[in-house]
């Protein structure tokens, strides 16, 4: 028997529904607040990935699924979104027509990390990125919309955390400091952040390791080298959040995984998993368009684990199953032929309805009817067939009434609303 690959997963009925809600329920709120959906492929060129996530990251270096294609051109299977989402901004010139675009897309990401509970190799995110606003109220608003879906669905014990990661002209003196203590702590560091420590040192605080997260619990804040202008503007969000009331720290060791981020970055934790768990995460990326060969214009954004959200989601709401409205019990080779037709008729009219194909007697297909969560069936046999009618029961009420097989359909639908 063939088996999934490993990290990989099966979404089946029963979960979906669940997926599905949440979907509708991001979707209408962002669009309340002018986003607008866009869908990318899930292969781009390995360059976009490497230029822009940063050849010294663990997703890099480690994690994307990269390989060569026929032609021997290397592609990747993406492994986040927002670079995707850049470069369709670049490649069709969306600047041109208005260089501030709000787009949200919803989909599967891919990384080779290692399978454990939450974590897969085929993961899925949904994500919101706003181009062309620099002012942070932009950064406020979208940290209150991310807490409002979460609000909406009934998420508890969120916190966010919210930090400044400083920009080009501010920050590599505070990399310089960091670098210069991190290199007293060479024996109390992972290999891989003793890799990380003068490459990429920011990586070092966002460690999960206990003895990293020791080790640099003493580290030099970024906060303490932020040019004015990022001063102020990180002043400005915190400002904007409490007037909004959107509760949040500040979590000066919160970076970004990737290199592209500049100023704000923000996560949403959340205890309803049993311990701080990230749900979600983003932060502002002002060079990236012009890194991946597109104006300088700014940008911001966001991305949610659809699977860990799902998690705590599946902890407390049942999914909302659409059951039958109507199951068509009919007994018999030329009433089930008739009732072909009605079931087909409608389903066409929006009335969710079911029968069964296999002949079996009235009283499996009531049974049938009942696991199927059927509100109401129709019984259709021979005798119903010559005196023109069909028996419809209200299953919850068990009230059963005649109906004309004459114009049934309307009948059907005149008796169920």
């Amino acid at each position: 028997m063939i088996q999934l690959i490993r990290g990989f997963k099966d979404i089946l009925p029963g979960e979906v529904e669940l997926w599905q809600e949440v979907e509708k329920t991001a979707r209408s709120l962002f669009e309340d607040f002018g986003f607008r959906e866009v869908r990318l492929p899930i292969m781009e060129r390995t360059a976009l990935f490497t230029r822009s996530i940063g050849e010294n990251t663990d997703i890099v270096e480690k994690e994307m699924y990269t390989f060569p294609d026929r032609k021997g051109e290397m592609i990747t299977l993406r492994p986040e979104a927002t670079a995707s989402v850049v470069r369709s901004y670049i490649q069709h010139k969306l600047y041109a027509v208005d260089p501030v675009q709000k787009s949200y897309t919803i989909g599967p990401m891919f990384r080779r990390e290692r399978p454990q509970k939450g974590r897969y190799r085929q993961f899925y995110q949904i994500n919101a990125e706003v181009f062309g606003i620099e002012s942070p109220l932009i950064d406020a608003q979208i940290i209150f919309m991310l807490v409002t879906l979460f609000t909406r669905l009934s998420v508890t014990g969120l916190t966010a955390n919210i930090n400044s990661l400083g920009c080009p002209k501010c920050r590599p003196a505070y990399k310089e400091k960091l670098i210069e203590f991190l290199d007293g702590l060479s024996e109390s560091l992972c290999s891989a952040c003793n890799k990380r420590s003068s490459k990429n040192p920011l990586r070092v605080l966002d460690c999960k390791v206990p003895t990293c997260a020791e080790s640099v619990k003493d580290a030099p804040s970024i906060l303490d080298y932020l040019c004015p202008d990022c001063k102020d503007h990180f002043e400005t969000v915190q400002d904007l959040l409490n007037k909004m009331g959107v509760e949040y720290i500040i979590n000066k060791r919160l970076v970004r995984g990737l290199d592209y981020y500049t100023r704000t970055s923000f996560e949403i934790q959340t205890t309803a998993l049993g311990a701080q768990n990230a749900v979600a995460g983003g932060g502002r990326y002002d060079g990236l368009i012009n890194i991946l060969g597109g104006p300088e214009i700014p940008g911001i954004g966001f991305a949610i684990g659809f699977d860990r959200l799902i998690d705590i989601l599946s902890q407390n709401m049942e999914p909302r199953i659409r059951q039958p409205e109507v199951f068509i019990a009919a007994l018999g080779d030329d009433c089930q032929k008739v009732a072909f037709e009605w079931t087909n008729a409608l389903c066409a009219e929006g009335i969710k309805t079911e029968m069964d194909f296999s002949g079996k007697s009235l009283k499996a297909l009531m049974k049938r009817a009942n696991r199927l969560g059927a509100r109401h069936v129709l019984i259709f046999g021979e005798s119903e067939m010559k005196e023109g009618v069909a028996a419809l029961r209200n299953m919850a009420t068990k009230k059963q009434i005649l109906v004309s097989l004459n114009d049934i359909v309307r009948n059907i639908i005149k008796n169920i609303i």
